[in-house]
């Protein structure tokens, strides 16, 4: 039995996990149960899908801060370092530009709002807003370890990092070693050392992945079921639509241009994909996103582990340009509110620099909030489309890492630092080992 289970590859098992969270999603929604008083399967489900993100999001910090100070520290040892970011800002700019322009097509051409069966009593403005200040605010760490706290419903103080944060105090860690020179080369090695350490862990968390699929998935179809999507069918058909050519369209031709495999580079970042869908969160995935770009798709670890990070921060095709695009029209509608081409530029504006604008704060509400209120549409316009949002979550999410496992490998490849070998050695179906390449089928349990 467990020699049968071992001849299963990680992609097959994943999709297995696929089918059994919707068929476990199914049967737990005709058990009944309401959000307050879940039944225990939807409660068992919920259990296993969020401990999996926790733990990712527990690697998060310490993988970005050590990644980060051991890449620096190579730099020197890499010619054009400076040439490299501005390249990733370009094509992060670049390719938020193809995606807005998609989704603004999409929003006048199949007008989201028609036949919308969505009450305006819905509509109420979200707690969180976006902000052009935020970016600048998150770029001041509250403290070295960039946790920030906040307060729950039930009293209780939750905390929170900020990867940015995360980010800056990395850069400037590093950047202060490679000036202090022979004397940090005990903390450089140590950081070399704790970064193998968390690896290795990462590795034992990336294992559980088919089955932390079925509680995500499940949870999903158990919670929200798809009873929503025919209030809004229009709307998440634009969205979808949307998503689905930036994906199989756009970033294939960008691939092609420059001289890449689409189905390696599809095969290379499935698990990082397949993990956004389910888990909606490209944070808790950022660990594995970083994982298949430097050893799948062959990205030079001293430039991956800074363009993944900044792209899962700042890099959100789905939630940043196709969503709000649309979903600005769509409030426009509804509320009865023309729009001119000074505001479909305003939009393009918004989603090329927004989300950088709301990196210490991002996801896709937020982002719509930064959008409305540049265009000066009713902020209540967001509670009309909430209770599609973890449906449309899905899609946006795997788009966005798509695309930040994407320009890091165009990158390096227009720059001659891709490890063409080990992109052309990516086949559908395999995962990662712990040593980083790709080879043995991994088993589902640890």
């Amino acid at each position: 039995m467990l020699a049968s289970l071992r001849r299963i590859t990680f992609g097959q098992q994943v999709l297995i996990g696929l089918v059994v969270g919707v068929v476990l999603g199914v049967v737990a929604r005709n058990l009944g149960g309401t959000a307050d008083n879940p039944n225990w399967l939807t409660e068992t489900l919920t259990i296993v899908g969020s401990s999996f993100v926790s733990l990712l999001r527990t690697i998060v910090p310490a993988l970005v801060f050590l990644a980060i100070v051991t890449s620096i520290a190579n730099l020197k040892q890499v010619t054009g370092a400076a040439r490299l970011a501005w390249q990733t800002l370009l094509w992060f700019a670049a390719t938020a530009l193809i995606a807005v322009g998609i989704g603004i097509t999409l929003g006048l051409v199949i007008d989201p709002a028609r036949g919308a069966r969505v009450s305006a009593d819905a509509a109420a403005a979200p707690e969180s807003t976006g902000s052009w200040l935020d970016f600048l605010t998150g770029l001041v760490p509250a403290n070295i370890l960039g946790l920030e706290g906040s307060a729950n419903t039930d009293g209780s103080i939750g905390f929170d990092f900020n990867v940015l944060q995360i980010l800056i105090m990395a850069i400037a860690v590093g950047i202060a070693a490679l000036k202090v020179g022979e004397e940090a080369e005990p903390f450089l090695s140590f950081s070399r050392s704790a970064l193998a350490v968390v690896q290795k862990v990462l590795w034992w968390v990336i294992r559980l992945a088919p089955i932390a699929t079925v509680g995500l998935l499940g949870n999903a179809v158990a919670s929200y079921g798809w009873d929503a999507i025919s209030s809004l069918g229009r709307f998440t058909a634009a969205i979808y639509i949307g998503l689905a050519i930036v994906l199989l369209l756009v970033y294939p031709v960008l691939l092609r241009l420059n001289g890449l495999s689409v189905r390696r580079f599809y095969a290379g970042a499935w698990p990082a994909i397949q993990l956004a869908f389910v888990s909606r969160s490209s944070i808790g995935t950022l660990p594995v996103t970083q994982s298949v770009t430097e050893r799948n798709l062959g990205v030079p670890r001293s430039y991956a582990s800074f363009a993944v990070p900044l792209g899962a921060t700042t890099k959100m095709d789905g939630c940043a340009a196709i969503y709000p695009a649309i979903a600005a029209i769509f409030v426009a509608q509804f509320f009865g509110v023309p729009l001119g081409v000074t505001d479909y530029l305003l939009i393009a504006f918004v989603s090329v620099l927004g989300s950088a604008a709301t990196a210490g704060v991002t996801g896709a509400v937020v982002m719509l909030t930064l959008t409305l209120s540049t265009l000066g549409l009713p902020l209540e316009g967001v509670g009309l489309l909430l209770a599609v949002d973890p449906i449309l979550d899905m899609g946006r999410t795997a788009t966005n890492v798509a695309g930040q496992a994407l320009v890091p490998t165009i990158v390096a490849r227009r720059e001659g630092i891709l490890d063409q070998d080990a992109y052309d050695a990516t086949t559908h179906g395999e995962a990662l080992t712990p040593e980083g390449s790709v080879r043995e089928p991994v088993p589902a349990t640890a």
